[in-house]
Order: structure tokens, then C-alpha cells, then sequence
């Protein structure tokens, strides 16, 4: 456990956390002041009606009102301030609960979890305890299904090159992208795609309004200051300054269906479209030299409509008067003036006359939250290293002390393996509980992480572009009436297929037709290994069985052979989960059935 690192994000908690003290001691400090002001107001109000000075009731009226809202403002912002630094140590904290405990309040990925996969199944990519839920850094619905994709599928090299370029920039920005995590972390408890509900909202039909009541709309608001103003010297004004009033809450009223529908669709957005808009900013904003991060934030710009964080801002402003205008003083900023109908006439003429892609926009929050995801794994494990992907005719997959990423690493062991532009099929032999299937996961999860552009657990890791797939955990099925040997089969089947379909694929195999009798499994798997090896595929199995090994005699060329043993001494067993070439000749079955009462 990297203990500066520990003390990094806790003091970054501690920092966090002060300002959120600081910011709820003004929200408190400016609730009294409103309540101070409301009292003093109803007070002149009051005494303001005994004089007969006509205008100065309503010269107190929208004092108050003006210094009200003032102070609501900038309670809203200082609740803003403490909501972003309560986000803010929320994501160093799991920073911190990543690195001590494995823990991360982010999504699991369990809604990726597929057992007909090539390989996300056997090597625990997505789901509890899984890889994903060790990278996750993804708070939108679009993020976690961006990095799921990255994870299940391969890229190109260039592709590859140009993500791991920007997971080492976005490493060396930690303050901007736990900003970024902060503002984006609201998203992450929400029970409803609100990105989604939004594109359904943009995609209807715009209403404009008849061009009477546009011309009402846009002229109403003057015409109610004009009489304001008259009323000041003329007191018979006053009739017409209600009047007009009376009119606007009419026009209200008319429309007030549409308002409270449009309402319902995208009222609860105004917040939401805020803290998209700041992650566009902050994205835009930023200086970049990675060639993928500057091609992201170069999409963000628009064609005629000015900067998109503006336009979604304009959007989450618009939406918020809406709201405002239904709220409790609704009813006096309806009398001024018909709000409600100038908001919704604004959303829809927004909703209309805007030409940028924001699925577009959300795309690209989302790549960022998928490379920040990746360059996590940078920051909390300096350890760890960039794999280099090379182009080579045959397989290359060569590491130096690569190890379980999902081990904590006081238990984990590091192995070398090397594979170098070759085609070959290594078997591995070895005592139970010696590491076969470990190892198998090591190569399989850590290769899936290079190709998706992380770092990899290991001093050193060269590969080149390959689809792992896997035939481990091999499951029976009552529902689908499928035995072990079945399911065996048909796995057999998928591998098979892909490898007519696919190109550079890597298969890892675990104990193979473990559902047969033992002189049918070695003369399945001897015909498949033979198989395999006609298609000139390339692997590795782990297996028990020692006549196995032996076809390295029959095909010296092509397959390879090593080992995970065991020492014993007396009736203990001591395991160094350590490969070696060549044949395994201790095995542990008979004394841990011993173990049991059970004598062999």
C-alpha cells in the first residue's frame, strides 16, 4: 500500500471538507438575513401604506423583492460551492477506500455480465470484485457503457496508442479530473437516464404559438413598465397597470397545461444540464497536448450557435425560470409580466432553432469519464506500467513480474512469461492449488487491460493486438437442460467458430472435458490440442493431466511445456505459485484428501 499516496488523498478530504464547513456557515448566515429582510419589509410595507405617497408601497415592494433575490442568489451559489466540495472529497475518499479496502462507490458493471462472452466471464471483468469495478471512475449511463465497450472489444493499435497517450496526460492533471469526477458525480445516484429523457424531450415537435400571442409575449413586458412608470406621475396608471397584470395572468392560465406538461418532461433538468454544462467547460477549457484529448475537446465546438456549454447553460437557465415561475411567487412575476409563456416560448424556440449534436457532446463526457476510469489505475498504482503494443507478424506476448490486478499486492505473486513473435501452445502441469488458473487469469486480464489502453500489473509488458478467449468456468444449466460436458462441448464449438471469424485470437484453457471419464478427456483433449494446432492457433492449457505434456515430444515445434509445483515437508505443503519450464512431477491430491480423513 503506497502510504504517500494515502496521505495525499486524505489531506485532499481534509480540504475539501473545510470548505464545505466554510460554505455552510454562509448559507446559514444568509437563510437569517432573508428572514431579516422579509420582517423589515412587511414592516415598511406597512407603514409606507399610513403616508400618502402612492408610489412608495410599491418603491418598498420591489426593494424588497430586488434585495431578496440578491441574497437568494447568492445562497444558491453558496450551496452550489458546497455541494461541488461535498462531491469533491466524496471522490477522494474513494480514491482513498480504492487503495486500503478495493472499495469503489461506482457502478459494478454487473449489467455487462455475459457467460457467452470470449472472455469477460472467466477473468471477472465486469460484476462484484471485478476489473471494472476496480477502474470505474464513470458516473452517466454513456461513461459506464463506453468503458464497458472499451473492455469487451479490441481496438486498433492507433487507437490503443492514442488512449494511452491520454490516460497519461489525464494522470498528470489529478486536480482537474477529480474536479471533473465532482461535477459529474450527481449523475451517478440517479434512478432515471436523465440523457436520455432529455434527447426524447429535444426530439418532439416544437409548439410556437399563434403570432398574436407572440406578439402579446414579446410586448407585454414593456408595456407593463411603460404603465409602471406613467403610474409614478399619473395615478390613474394604477387601473391600468392592473389591468395589465390581469391580462398577463390570463395568458398564464391559457397556456398553463403546456407549461405544467413541459414542466414535468424537463423541470427536474435545470440542475442536471448545469453540471453537464461545467464538464464541457472544464473540457473545453483545459489545455491539451494528447492528440485524443484534443480531438475530443475539439467536438465541442458549435457551428452558429456559439459555444455549446453557453447553449446548454442558456438551456438549464431557461428551464430553471420555468420552475420559478410555478413556484410561490410565481404568481407576482406572472402579473408583471407573462413568465411562464416567455420560458416555455424560449425552450421550445431553443429546442427548435439548435442545430448542435449533443449526443455528440455527451459522447465525448462520456470518453473522458472512460479515460479518466483508465488513468486511475496510473495515479494509484505508479507501480504498474504502459504495456507497448507492437505489430509483428506472428504472437507476441512477453511480461516481466506480471501479476493479478485484483490481488492486493501483499499476496500477489509476479511471473515472467514470453511469447515473442511466435505461434506456440504451452501447456502448463501442476499440483492443485498451485496457480494454474491464476496465471491464466493474469496473462487473460492484464492483456484485456492493454487493449484497452491501461496500464497492466507488471514491470514490463510487450503484446500485440490479439481477442482473448477463454474456456474456464464452464457451467451446467437445468433451466437450459445442459450438462457440464455439454456445455464443455459448446464452448469447444464457440472457440472453434472464432477462429474461422477472427484473426490473432489467444485462447486460455482451463482443464478442458473436466466432464468425461478420464481416458475420453485425454483422448478429447489430445484430438483437440491436434486440431488447434492444424489452425495453427496459439494458447495456453492448464492441466492435470501429465500425458498431455507429452505431445511436446510429437510437436516440439510448436508446443512448449511448463509447470507450478509444490515442496513438501512432512504433511505441509508450501506453495511458490513460481512457473517453470518443463513437466510438473509433484502433485497434492492424495494429502489433502488426507486432510479430510480420507487415506489414499
Amino acid at each position: 500500500m503506497n502510504s504517500d499516496l494515502i496521505s495525499y488523498y486524505q489531506s485532499k478530504i481534509a480540504g475539501s471538507s473545510s470548505h464545505v464547513n466554510r460554505y455552510e456557515t454562509l448559507i446559514n448566515k444568509f437563510s437569517i438575513l432573508r428572514l431579516i429582510v422579509i420582517a423589515v419589509g412587511i414592516f415598511f410595507f406597512y407603514q409606507s401604506l399610513k403616508l400618502e405617497a402612492f408610489w412608495l408601497p410599491v418603491l418598498v415592494f420591489f426593494v424588497v423583492i430586488i434585495v431578496f433575490s440578491f441574497l437568494v442568489r447568492k445562497q444558491n451559489f453558496f450551496e452550489k460551492k458546497r455541494n461541488y466540495f461535498k462531491d469533491l472529497s466524496a471522490v477522494y475518499l474513494n480514491e482513498n477506500d480504492s487503495i486500503e479496502r478495493r472499495a469503489n462507490i461506482y457502478n459494478d458493471g454487473s449489467a455487462w455480465e455475459d457467460d457467452m462472452h470470449p472472455y469477460t466471464s472467466d477473468l471477472d471483468i465486469f460484476g462484484k470484485g471485478s476489473l471494472f469495478e476496480l477502474l470505474n471512475r464513470c458516473a452517466t449511463s454513456l461513461g459506464n457503457a463506453k468503458l464497458a465497450e472499451w473492455l469487451k472489444t479490441r481496438s486498433g493499435v492507433d487507437v490503443l496508442r492514442e488512449r494511452q497517450t491520454a490516460v497519461e496526460e489525464l494522470a498528470s492533471k489529478q486536480d482537474w479530473k477529480h474536479s471533473f469526477q465532482a461535477v459529474l458525480l450527481f449523475s451517478k445516484h440517479s434512478k432515471v437516464d436523465q440523457v436520455e429523457q432529455l434527447f426524447q424531450y429535444l426530439r418532439t415537435a416544437s409548439n410556437s404559438g399563434s403570432g398574436f400571442i407572440r406578439f402579446y409575449v414579446k410586448w407585454a413586458t414593456w408595456i407593463f413598465i411603460l404603465f409602471a412608470g406613467l403610474a409614478w406621475f399619473f395615478p390613474v396608471f394604477i387601473i391600468l397597470l392592473i389591468a395589465m397584470g390581469i391580462s398577463n395572468l390570463f395568458v398564464m392560465q391559457a397556456y398553463l397545461s403546456l407549461v405544467m406538461k413541459t414542466d414535468s418532461l424537463i423541470g427536474k433538468m435545470s440542475q442536471i444540464l448545469g453540471h453537464f454544462s461545467e464538464a464541457i467547460h472544464a473540457i473545453s477549457a483545459a489545455k491539451w497536448t494528447s492528440s485524443l484529448c484534443m480531438e475530443l475537446s475539439s467536438e465541442l465546438s458549435s457551428d452558429d450557435q456559439g459555444k455549446l456549454p453557453e447553449q446548454i447553460r442558456r438551456l438549464s437557465v431557461l428551464i430553471k425560470q420555468l420552475s420559478l415561475g410555478l413556484s410561490n411567487i410565481g404568481p407576482v412575476l406572472n402579473f408583471i409580466m407573462p413568465w411562464n409563456v416567455i420560458q416555455f416560448f424560449a425552450i421550445e424556440d431553443w429546442k427548435k432553432g439548435n442545430k448542435v449534436n449533443l449526443e455528440g457532446a455527451f459522447d465525448v463526457i462520456a470518453s473522458f469519464e472512460a479515460l479518466i476510469s483508465l488513468s486511475s489505475l496510473r495515479n494509484n498504482y505508479p507501480d504498474w506500467v504502459v504495456p507497448q503494443i507492437v505489430e509483428k507478424e506472428n504472437y507476441t506476448l512477453t511480461a516481466r513480474s506480471i501479476g493479478h490486478p485484483l490481488i492486493p499486492a501483499e499476496f500477489r505473486v509476479a511471473n515472467d512469461y514470453s511469447l515473442e513473435n511466435e505461434l506456440k501452445i504451452d501447456i502448463i502441469t501442476g499440483s492443485n492449488m498451485a496457480g494454474k488458473s491464476t496465471f491464466l487469469r493474469t496473462l487473460g486480464i492484464n492483456t484485456v487491460l492493454a487493449l484497452s489502453g491501461a496500464p497492466v500489473c507488471a514491470e514490463k509488458m510487450q503484446l500485440s493486438p490479439m481477442l482473448i478467449f477463454s474456456y474456464m468456468r464452464i457451467r451446467d444449466s437445468l433451466n437450459e437442460n445442459t450438462s457440464t460436458f455439454k456445455a464443455e462441448l459448446d464452448r469447444l464449438q464457440s472457440l472453434l467458430e472464432i477462429l474461422d471469424k477472427e484473426e490473432n485470437v489467444y485462447f486460455l484453457i482451463d482443464e478442458m472435458l473436466r466432464g468425461t471419464n478420464s481416458v475420453d478427456k485425454y483422448l478429447g483433449s489430445k484430438a483437440v490440442i491436434e486440431k488447434l494446432i492444424s489452425r495453427k492457433a496459439v494458447g495456453i492449457i492448464a492441466t492435470h493431466d501429465l500425458q498431455i505434456a507429452e505431445l511436446e515430444q510429437k510437436y516440439p515445434e510448436y508446443i512448449r511445456n511448463f509447470y507450478f509445483d509444490i515442496e513438501i515437508e512432512g504433511s505441509e505443503m508450501k506453495f511458490d505459485y513460481k512457473i517453470k519450464e518443463g513437466e510438473c512431477k509433484t502433485f497434492n491430491a492424495s494429502l489433502l484428501l488426507k486432510r479430510l480423513g480420507i487415506e489414499v
